[in-house]
């Protein structure tokens, strides 16, 4: 930007930031793909020069009990330096001595997004006095109300649908003051007035922020237009009709996140052998050796090899898809010695353990909890990734699996309609197989297309992945991530602010 406007970041998580932002540059509070979004926005939005600052909650028992021999290893590829320190804990015992993110307990959960939003109104602004406000997910959905008050243009980032609701009475008691911008919140009822509502009005806080935000975004272009569209049961009218409203009014858009800089084959050190697009043969075989090794699989380089990275949630991801036909596909395939690797916890784990003990596939399907270095790994072995989520915000296993040069195999939805395209190796184009009915069949089917690819001619496979792998690293990276959101920040500024 010309005139390198002051941004500040408002976020619950980061995983890391830039070493020089100052002392506090190595804390880490991470809970989900959010963390991992903010840091590395911010981390690119300081290497192409812009004044950015960050607001988080002094999560300090998070803080002092991380490991930081990840992040160091993160932290040396950061080259910019900063003249002033900018990272802006927001102080308070509320968040000391959490040792999550999210408690998993409403109440708390609240508590402490009003403690993070009160220290950031009431200090960490004023503080700061940035020229654009950039809000993400319903922790910090109060924020936008106050700065359409202050005037400050404000960008609200939808990272995940979750949301959570308070009364103004208990907002205030938390020391916001709430009645000087309560206009500009969305109340679950419409309000009459402030006298009427405070006690017993129930304030929505993804809404809200949605709702005062100057814009708004979600993680990918297709995910918004579905929620606008109503093709999502889930989506709480509220929600949809706030967004419909930005949507076409020209306020909200759909900017897709990319993987962390660390998700590279070249660079990788949690992976046994580094590969680019040039040699991915013999090193993806390679990989796939040591990964079999370690997990006790059939040592076969050329068995092929699908990998599960996604938490087992079969409400949104499908696992429950893969439970149904996990036994019928390795018969299938059985002389092909086709094995899956799952990496991943959540509710299905248990599932998928009782089908290979069952079947007695210990040698050809391994059922791992997450590990982060047994993750990229599986990423260099695999030949496909299965990500057949019935609805996906965005997602960054399908292009971390490009870049390693495993095709992706997906429900054609959201962030994944957005980032993987059918593969025609005749044509030249595409990057992975999609399937349109979201059912245990559909994914057969596209599993079996993913199997049509790996029995053809070798050097046509070779060809192919070398593609995909260089038209990813090009397509899918923070860089071009940052370079649209600071678009949007100088489309907002050039805005006229109508409260």
């Amino acid at each position: 930007m010309a005139q390198k406007p002051r941004i500040l970041i408002v976020t619950p998580e980061v995983t890391y930031l830039p070493e020089d932002m100052g002392t506090r540059s190595n804390y880490s509070a991470k809970a989900g793909g959010l963390a991992d979004v903010s840091a590395a926005l911010i981390s690119a939005l300081f290497d192409l020069g812009c004044d950015v600052h960050v607001a988080l909650p002094d999560y300090r028992s998070i803080f002092d009990g991380a490991t930081t021999k990840t992040h160091s290893r993160e932290l040396a590829k950061i080259r910019k330096r900063l003249d002033e320190e900018r990272i802006h804990l927001a102080a308070d015992r509320a968040f000391y001595y959490l040792n999550n993110v999210y408690s998993g307990y409403s109440d708390m959960d609240l508590k402490v997004s009003l403690a993070f939003q009160r220290e950031v109104i009431n200090n960490i602004i004023p503080r700061v006095e940035p020229d654009i406000i950039h809000c993400n997910d319903w922790m910090t959905g109060l924020i936008p109300a106050m700065s359409r008050k202050m005037e400050i243009p404000c960008l609200f980032t939808i990272h995940n649908i979750h949301t959570m609701t308070s009364t103004l009475a208990e907002i205030e008691d938390r020391g916001i003051d709430a009645a000087s911008f309560w206009q500009w919140l969305y109340f679950k009822t419409p309000p009459e007035n402030y006298e009427e509502s405070r006690a017993w009005n129930r304030v929505d806080f993804l809404s809200s922020g949605v709702f005062a935000a100057h814009y708004v975004n979600t993680v990918s272009p297709t995910f918004l237009k579905e929620i606008v569209e109503d093709r999502h049961s889930f989506v709480e009218p509220c929600l949809k009709n706030e967004l419909s409203n930005k949507y076409y009014s020209g306020c909200a858009t759909g900017i897709l996140n990319a993987p962390e800089p660390e998700f590279n084959p070249a660079v990788d050190d949690l992976v046994r052998y580094n590969y680019g697009p040039k040699n991915h043969k013999p090193f993806k075989a390679a990989n796939k050796a040591y990964l079999q090794k370690i997990l006790d699989l059939e040592e076969n380089e050329n068995a092929p090899l699908f990998f599960w990275p996604s938490r087992l949630d079969p409400v949104q991801k499908g696992c429950q898809l893969l439970a149904d036909i996990m036994y019928q596909m390795v018969d299938r395939y059985w002389d092909q010695g086709l094995q899956i690797v799952s990496v991943a916890s959540g509710a299905y784990e248990k599932y998928f353990h009782e089908i290979v003990r069952f079947h007695g596939l210990g040698r050809r399907v391994s059922i791992c909890g997450f590990n982060e270095g047994l993750s990229h790994q599986a990423f260099a072995a695999a030949d496909f990734v299965l990500m057949p989520s019935a609805f996906e915000p965005c997602g960054l296993p399908q292009m971390i699996g490009g870049i390693y040069g495993s095709l992706p195999i997906v429900f054609d939805t959201g962030g994944l309609h957005d980032t993987v395209t059918q593969l025609d190796p005749a044509a030249d184009t595409g990057n992975g197989f999609l399937f349109n009915v979201h059912d245990a069949q559909g994914l057969f089917w596209a599993m079996d297309r993913a199997m049509d690819f790996y029995m053809m001619d070798e050097q046509i496979r070779e060809h192919q992945i070398h593609r995909i792998m260089i038209d990813s690293v090009l397509r899918f990276n923070h860089s071009r991530c940052a370079e649209l959101y600071i678009n949007l920040y100088e489309k907002m500024l050039q805005r006229p602010f109508l409260v």
